[in-house]
């Protein structure tokens, strides 16, 4: 028995990282899954492997209310109802602030934080009307402290942390929690200098990335993807039931402190 058996979850930035290893692991553990990303030949592929019984893509730009309203349909008309959204997708930027374009800023919001209040506004409704669920919001360490050169985006994932606490305190009546997952390096397509940089050497890039985290995260390494997901569904199924308006770091004691080495 699953521990998300009969449990209709729509997951967005479901393609590939983080997204996709929580869905693959919700339709492990019985839940049917809708996936949406922009990305769509590799959401349509996943959906494809998954199984139609089990998975249905959407094509999804979190910061359009348009598709939003698209998704719920397509996920009502697949399996009924909703009683789950993760709120994954997201973007990253490098750069120093006083360099940082206003469209670029704009972009990261959009996606980062607008796309989070959009999932709750839309599907949160849905949830309650299916006699309540949860929402699980990908916020960041960088939520919860600063680091230079993320800006933009450590000011879009600080807004899902109030988005979270306000979502949580709004929506208990309607037996609705909601809490955040807060990863620190992860091993994701995001975190490839070649998506930044496409003339850069993807092998050097990772190489010189997990020299850096050898030493900045105690446990010696980057996360992955299917860590953060095994948070998501804890905070997704009843294991979590008396817990809502939370941020759930995952990042190999990074925020811990300063260690000795």
């Amino acid at each position: 028995m699953g521990k998300l058996d009969g449990r209709v979850v729509v997951i967005t930035g479901a393609a590939r990282g983080q997204g996709e290893q929580e869905a693959r692991l919700f339709a492990a553990e019985g839940a049917r899954v809708v996936l949406a990303d922009v990305l769509d030949e590799q959401g349509r592929a996943l959906a494809k492997e998954l199984g139609e019984d089990t998975a249905r893509y959407v094509h999804l730009d979190v910061s359009r209310e348009d598709d939003w309203t698209a998704a719920v349909a397509t996920a009502k008309d697949a399996f009924g109802a909703i009683d789950g959204l993760v709120n994954n997708a997201g973007i990253l930027r490098f750069n120093e602030l006083t360099r940082t374009p206003l469209a670029e800023f704009q972009e990261i919001v959009q996606v980062n934080q607008t796309g989070c209040f959009l999932g709750i506004r839309t599907v949160a409704p849905e949830i309650g009307a299916a006699g309540g669920g949860t929402i699980v919001n990908t916020s960041s360490c960088t939520g919860l402290t600063g680091m230079a050169l993320v800006g933009a985006y450590a000011a879009s994932k600080h807004a899902v942390l109030g988005l979270t606490r306000v979502a949580a305190l709004e929506l208990a009546p309607r037996g609705i929690r909601v809490n955040a997952v807060c990863p620190g390096a992860v091993d994701t397509p995001m975190t490839n200098p070649a998506v930044f940089d496409p003339a850069a050497d993807p092998d050097s890039g990772r190489q010189a990335m997990d020299e850096l985290y050898r030493k900045l995260v105690p446990l010696g390494r980057a996360g992955r993807p299917e860590e953060v997901a095994r948070l998501a569904l804890f905070l997704s199924c009843a294991d979590s039931s008396y817990i809502t308006g939370q941020p759930f770091v995952v990042d190999g004691g990074w925020l811990a402190g300063v260690g000795l080495f």
